[in-house]
């Protein structure tokens, strides 16, 4: 993404952290890039990040497609700051003063931002990402509720990596069970498949099946719980990790 500021940065970096206040050339009235962006995320949120094109963009806020170009060089940097727009929480935020409940909080934020936008997912994330104001503040809280634990610099970051990467693999495996329109399996499939993937052929998982586990039918799907509780268990499971650690470095 090549620099067309003038401030050896991308455009969406330059206009998220303000160093691109006013459009390149051109007058515009009535548009900023505050409403540029908000009116690509409410279509976005409404019909998919498909559906947003410059064209669409332009016709919602009533001006020409030209107009926005003034202000964004490309769909791809409208993008960008989209993701940055919507991914953005509350500047201030109380952290528990347990790390435990600290880092728990802070990937509840993230998830809810996910949850709340989950179109941002099919964008890839790079390095303009991770350097957008949303993500730096982000990583700030990440970083803050970790404050206390006797690890380095870069193995905190690690930490708040991982624990962002399970946020959001959990997020999209929610959404693509949703997309799915599920379930296919009726509770008659079901019992099929415990026919054919039995204890003796997959033990382990034969052995959850039998024991009513590992899929659900039709029947039962909506009284579900979403991955609400596998969410929780990798939570556990890192946070685990992370205090096993600090136990080892102090010699606990």
């Amino acid at each position: 993404m090549a620099d067309t500021t003038g401030t050896g940065l991308p455009q969406p970096l330059a206009i998220a952290w303000g160093m691109q206040e006013t459009p390149q050339r051109g007058p515009a009235r009535g548009l900023t890039h505050d409403r540029i962006i908000a009116a690509a995320i409410e279509i976005a949120d409404d019909k998919g990040l498909g559906a947003v094109t410059m064209q669409a963009v332009a016709k919602s806020l009533d001006f020409t497609t030209m107009s926005l170009y003034r202000y964004v060089s490309s769909k791809d940097d409208l993008v960008r700051l989209m993701q940055d727009a919507a991914l953005t929480a509350a500047e201030t935020v109380e952290l528990p003063g347990d790390w435990r409940e600290a880092i728990r909080m802070w990937a509840g934020l993230i998830r809810d931002a996910y949850r709340a936008h989950p179109w941002v997912l099919e964008i890839p994330r790079g390095q303009t990402t991770v350097l957008m104001p949303a993500s730096v503040r982000a990583a700030d809280l990440g970083l803050a509720a970790l404050s206390g634990l006797d690890l380095a610099a870069d193995e905190k970051v690690a930490a708040i990596l991982l624990v962002s990467q399970h946020v959001v693999s959990m997020v999209e495996l929610e959404r693509s069970l949703a997309a799915e329109g599920r379930p296919a399996i009726t509770s008659d499939g079901v019992a099929a498949l415990r026919k054919v993937i039995t204890a003796e052929r997959f033990p382990h998982v034969g052995s959850i099946m039998a024991a009513g586990g590992y899929v659900v039918d039709g029947e039962s799907v909506a009284e579900a719980e979403g991955v609400d509780d596998e969410y929780e268990f990798g939570l556990d499971l890192l946070i685990a990790g992370l205090e096993a650690l600090e136990h080892r470095r102090r010699g606990a």
